[in-house]
């Protein structure tokens, strides 16, 4: 069943690039969870660690695209190396800080100089772009795999996080989270031979992804899907919270993300059938109904089961709507903006699941938790209707790692 997957682990390369990239991606699904329990336990404060991860959020959604557009224009390695290395060292002096008890306003500069590493998600699908560039059906699949791939480390993050912190000490989350960010990018980026060419851009096309409509529409999209997982994270542990029942909220908001992996994996064995700008909107109009499922059992009082199997069914409209979002994107970016572009995609969702939390946890206290649930099925409505109103800007102008009319490549010196 999945040997289309197993067919592209086998291309040269394919499979360190991938398990090394999935070691600094693991990376981030522990960091947010284990800073906000370290700062939590150290401090006593849930006020203050919720600020500082705030603060680092902010960080990572200013410098992800800024990083991006340096690595179009030199290149994966020579940008990550030095990137990472500079990102761990704000985060192994916060961990002093927090444990040596230094003023609370340590913590807001470190966590801001230690959110600007490289976007390894994105440098693995702009990888995949250049080795595919002749096959779209397997471009497809691999870009299924690293959404499963994402979905997995958002599972399984957390809970590593959450268990490092309690079962050893409150600093073990975030430095095996720094840890593992560290080696995963030296070893990703050491993936030379797998490393897409410099491109330069035709003289008529934008040199940034900012100026690109298309790409501005589909980064507003995503912000409005980030709004999703934001409120449907608070939503769900203010539900719990009020059945007394809060220790479940990490296993279920695991089933949310194990829909999404599953549906998927599942997803990039089926042939793409319908262009990309029709599959996002149905995957957003999808989107948009299954998330009425945990609303729906919000509203009637259901019991955890039921919101458990509420969850994991809504999950499975995740995946396959970020996969056809991100190469849709591809495909609007011009040459050599690839890796700014994905990155734009993630401060998006990164601003987005910010905001969506910060609203979700209002609305939660102030109306209930089914008002929340209420809020990720408009949010989600919002990016249908977005992407709707520009879907016009969506033309594709060939993959922007191997755009319609190849330029030349570049040497990694320029």
């Amino acid at each position: 069943m999945f040997s289309s997957y197993r067919r592209l682990l086998a291309l040269p390369g394919a499979a360190a690039f991938t398990c090394y990239g999935l070691l600094s991606r693991l990376s981030f699904g522990m960091l947010g969870v284990s800073m906000l329990a370290m700062i939590a336990d150290r401090r006593g404060s849930y006020a203050l660690a919720g600020s500082v991860s705030a603060a680092g959020l902010v960080g990572t959604a200013v410098g992800l695209p800024l990083l991006g557009r340096l690595v179009d224009r030199h290149g994966q390695a020579r940008v990550a190396v030095p990137a990472v290395l500079l990102t761990a060292l704000p985060r192994i002096a916060l961990l002093f800080c927090v444990h040596g008890g230094a003023p609370d306003w340590t913590l807001f500069v470190c966590a801001l100089a230690s959110s600007g590493g490289p976007n390894i998600g994105g440098m693995a699908r702009a990888r995949w772009a250049h080795l595919l560039r002749d096959d779209p059906a397997a471009r497809h699949t691999a870009n299924s795999l690293e959404q499963a791939l994402d979905e997995l480390c958002f599972m399984t993050g957390p809970v590593l996080g959450i268990l490092l912190c309690t079962r050893f000490f409150p600093e073990a989350g975030l430095l095996t989270s720094t840890v593992l960010s560290t080696a995963g990018a030296l070893l990703f980026a050491a993936q030379r031979r797998t490393e897409p060419p410099l491109l330069a851009s035709p003289a008529n096309a934008p040199r940034s992804a900012v100026r690109t409509p298309g790409a501005l529409v589909l980064v507003a999209a995503f912000l409005a899907v980030g709004m999703v997982f934001g409120s449907l994270e608070i939503t769900t542990l203010a539900y719990l919270g009020g059945h007394g029942r809060q220790a479940a909220a990490g296993a279920l908001l695991g089933l949310l993300a194990g829909g999404s992996c599953v549906s998927g994996l599942l997803f990039g064995l089926r042939p793409a059938r319908r262009g990309p700008v029709v599959r996002f909107l149905l995957g957003l109009a999808a989107m948009t109904g299954l998330l009425v499922l945990p609303l729906a059992a919000a509203a009637t009082g259901a019991g955890v089961g039921v919101l458990a199997a509420a969850l994991f069914t809504a999950g499975s409209g995740t995946a396959p709507t970020m996969v056809t979002g991100m190469t849709l994107l591809q495909q609007v970016l011009p040459a050599g903006t690839v890796n700014e572009g994905m990155a734009l995609a993630v401060s998006g969702i990164v601003t987005g699941i910010s905001a969506g939390s910060a609203a979700g946890g209002l609305i939660s206290q102030q109306a209930g938790p089914a008002a929340g649930y209420a809020l990720a099925v408009a949010s989600a409505a919002l990016a249908l209707l977005i992407t709707l109103a520009g879907s016009r800007l969506l033309h594709p102008r060939g993959s922007a790692g191997e755009p319609a009319s190849p330029p030349a490549a570049l040497t990694a010196d320029g």
